[in-house]
């Protein structure tokens, strides 16, 4: 009985550990001396602390608290002092600035006491946001003639999104990771009668629902003890314009509050009673078709038709090509000031294999791979080759160029069957191509997907419907 009670408290104690390391709060308990006894993973996270540097030490001797600001901790175990909601700014052991929202209570064993715990939630990226965000000048560096381009299809976007500098309308611009969005919302700004006040620009995927929030509308004072006025982005970009960047991320919760932001064209800080006017105009974008985004319950439907008054949809670099030579020249230019060095040209095969890449990462993509070359070749060299270009990408285009169906007239001599209709030639050519690239990416269906530049649902509709299956 004696073993079993034994097994059992260490069971509990592994449990106790598992637990406290799960939950997504900081955790950390002293006993009546200030020695910590209970520190778990999410407060060394906050803390930027090694268990080592804490555990069965005394608190003071490895934090340090400002002259005005006692342990809130200390004051629990020493005065017996119970605090809700304050909010401390002290120091690790490194000297690194951490702030935090404490609930801190003393334990109390037969009216002795025996410890304290707190239990605090980390605003320290808050308080950092805050901070650099009262300091921006709504500086921006792009115009419309930093946007480099003139095929077609990028003309008319570039046309329409001139047009919506007229107005104050809010503004969707949609388009995939790198093909160039922010540069629009900042044209649009500087092209605008907003262009001396504030740009601000917030990448909503960066941080917390909980931090987003006080970020965007701002705090008030006494919303929690050792709270202070903080304006919200909405305040600070107050006459000029505010981009928020993939705003699909945000919750449902969050864009309802920004729904109402836009239609009553008021903030109301957390903890305030009162709305404030602002007159900011919004400019959001999405990094996925806004139609999907809605579908798979990502963005609502009433957001959507809020800030898509004007929507411009951009296209990827793969539906345009021809202007790649114009970006790389671009780009060349760019890094022989910063890199000084000569270069001028692409060799032939390196401007046939850009024109048969994908360009998953569109603008960006292709800006990089001009760095990464430029960075490898030899400094007298003027002309960029194939061997230069990252060895990603090479690998990219050697799987590609491997995965390439046969000529149609093989694909006819070999497969068809020159009296079946053509619907029938179609789908074998289908069926023959996505068997290959299946099997070579040892039948993983989301590489597969990939690849073939398919969602993985509609790669599965089709091997459903074509009857393919793992052989």
């Amino acid at each position: 009985m004696k073993n079993m009670n034994v097994d059992y408290l260490q069971y509990l104690n592994r449990m106790y550990r598992k637990i406290l390391d799960e939950v997504d709060v900081g955790v950390h308990a002293v006993d009546e001396t200030g020695k910590t006894i209970i520190y778990n993973k999410k407060m060394m996270q906050m803390e930027s602390m090694e268990i080592q540097d804490v555990m069965n030490k005394n608190l003071l001797d490895v934090f340090m608290f400002k002259e005005d600001q006692a342990s809130t901790l200390v004051k629990a175990f020493q005065e017996g002092l119970e605090t809700i909601n304050v909010k401390q700014t002290y120091f690790n052991n490194k000297g690194r600035e951490i702030t935090t929202i404490n609930n801190t209570m003393p334990i109390i064993e037969q009216e002795d006491i025996i410890g304290a715990v707190e239990i605090a939630h980390d605003v320290t990226k808050l308080e950092r946001l805050m901070k650099g965000n009262m300091n921006r000048n709504g500086a921006t560096r792009y115009t419309f003639d930093s946007i480099i381009g003139n095929s077609p299809v990028f003309r008319d976007v570039i046309e329409s999104a001139k047009r919506a500098t007229r107005t104050s309308s809010y503004v969707l611009v949609v388009g995939e990771t790198g093909t160039g969005k922010e540069l629009f919302a900042q044209s649009i700004h500087n092209a605008s009668d907003r262009f001396s006040a504030p740009f601000i620009s917030q990448n909503c995927a960066a941080l917390p629902d909980s931090l987003i929030e006080s970020l965007l509308f701002g705090t008030k004072k006494g919303a929690f003890t050792g709270a202070i006025d903080h304006p919200g982005l909405f305040e600070q970009a107050n006459g000029g314009t505010l981009l928020l960047d993939e705003v699909n991320s945000l919750n449902h919760n969050l864009q309802a509050k920004l729904l109402r932001v836009l239609q009553e064209k008021t903030i109301r800080r957390i903890g305030d009673t009162k709305d404030t006017p602002v007159d900011v105009r919004v400019i959001a974008n999405i990094n996925e078709d806004p139609i999907d985004a809605i579908t798979n319950n990502r963005l609502r439907k009433d957001l959507y038709y809020r800030l898509g008054v004007v929507t411009l949809f951009i296209p990827p670099l793969r539906e345009r090509k021809e202007d790649i030579i114009l970006l790389v020249q671009h780009f060349i230019e760019k890094y022989n000031d910063r890199f000084r060095m000569n270069v001028n040209r692409l060799s032939e095969e390196v401007i046939h294999s850009f024109m048969e890449y994908d360009w998953h990462g569109n603008v960006r993509e292709l800006e990089h791979i001009i760095e990464a070359a430029m960075n490898i070749m030899p400094e007298e060299e003027i002309v960029i080759v194939y061997p230069h270009l990252p060895y990603q990408y090479r690998s990219k285009m050697q799987l590609k160029e491997r995965l390439m169906p046969p000529p149609a007239s093989t694909f006819i001599k070999e497969h068809s069957d020159l009296s079946a209709p053509l619907k029938t030639q179609l789908e074998l050519f289908e069926r023959t191509y996505i068997e290959q690239v299946w099997k070579t990416t040892d039948y993983n269906i989301t590489k597969t997907a990939e690849i073939l530049g398919l969602s993985r649902q509609s790669l599965q509709y089709r091997m459903k419907k074509l009857n393919l299956k793992n052989s």
